[in-house]
């Protein structure tokens, strides 16, 4: 019953692909509960596929989850057409504080693979993310089409797969700003790989909170358009109070916007799925809800994978 679920989902995501040249895209996501996995395919000169399992509650029996694990990878290797260690097995757990920035045992091995006119390198095996959120696909993309001519900011940046699209779009300069000096420089590599990089895009280490109070402070020039797509939970020792994206949203748009200029846009994402933004807070801005419009086809399944937003002040 897998494969064949998963032959249908491959049928039409390959025809999708080919139609909108996507290159790297999700082909199931636990589409039947009892095969709790979502899987991906990434692809260029070498197509791999990642495939994440999602762990499973305490009530379920470990041997139940370990045979359904067994009989699900047993198929891959044939209905994906590829050989075995071109499929990369990973655990989705709740991650503890900082977890994220942490890399697994074994060592670092980085793939190129292709989005639309760009390329990015992807790791598979030593870190809990590949370094390519394929649901912000369409973010990205609309990024790159408000950029031109403006400075970008990139708030929790991560891979910098976002300022690639925004300096790609004719961003005249970008500031990356992430906690984490592993992922800046893979920030930086991606740029580089695209013959982006530049002295006009700069890369800041700091904890983005603690960074927009200190660059207000400041008052350093503003930015004609800003990402801003923060974790969830953070409680990292490096952050100088826990971040909760519920709680403290309000608190971060209005730090941010005191950096973006007059008809500037925010461009706000997060994938809590429980988030409810509070506009009424927030009354000296327009806000419009472009969720729908930033899920992808491959992600249809789960239209609640993030939540993603503009914000620009009332003219």
């Amino acid at each position: 019953m897998f494969a064949n679920r998963l032959r249908k989902n491959l049928k039409s995501l390959q025809a999708w692909a080919r139609r909108e040249d996507v290159s790297c895209y999700r082909v199931y996501d636990a589409d039947m509960p009892e095969y709790a996995f979502a899987i991906d395919l990434y692809g260029n000169g070498e197509r791999h596929a990642c495939v994440q399992e999602y762990a499973a509650p305490a009530t379920v029996a470990l041997e139940g989850t370990r045979a359904r694990r067994d009989e699900a990878l047993s198929v891959l290797p044939d209905v994906l057409a590829l050989p075995a260690e071109r499929i990369h097995l990973k655990t989705r757990r709740r991650q503890r504080a900082g977890a994220q920035y942490e890399r697994a045992e074994g060592e670092s091995a980085f793939h190129e693979v292709r989005e639309g006119p760009y390329r990015f390198l992807v790791n598979f095996d030593d870190y809990l993310d590949t370094g390519l959120f394929l649901d912000h696909r369409p973010t990205r993309q609309r990024l790159g089409a408000l950029a031109a001519g403006r400075r970008f900011l990139n708030l929790f940046a991560y891979t910098g797969t976002a300022t690639v699209h925004a300096v790609g779009g004719g961003a005249i300069a970008s500031t990356s700003v992430d906690m984490s000096r592993t992922y800046l420089d893979w920030a930086r590599r991606n740029l580089a790989l695209n013959e982006l990089d530049g002295p006009a895009h700069g890369f800041v280490q700091a904890d983005c909170l603690d960074w927009l109070r200190e660059d207000v402070q400041a008052q350093r020039r503003p930015y004609g358009l800003i990402f801003l797509d923060p974790p969830t939970h953070s409680r990292s020792k490096r952050m100088s109070r826990d971040f909760d994206v519920q709680r403290d949203h309000i608190e971060l748009l209005r730090l941010v916007a005191r950096l973006l200029e007059p008809d500037g846009t925010i461009v706000f994402s997060n994938n809590f799925q429980r988030f409810r933004l509070d506009a009424t807070a927030l009354p000296e801005f327009e806000i419009r809800d472009i969720t729908r419009e930033t899920v992808p086809p491959d992600f249809a399944r789960n239209p609640r994978i993030h939540h993603c937003f503009t914000v620009a002040w009332r003219g």
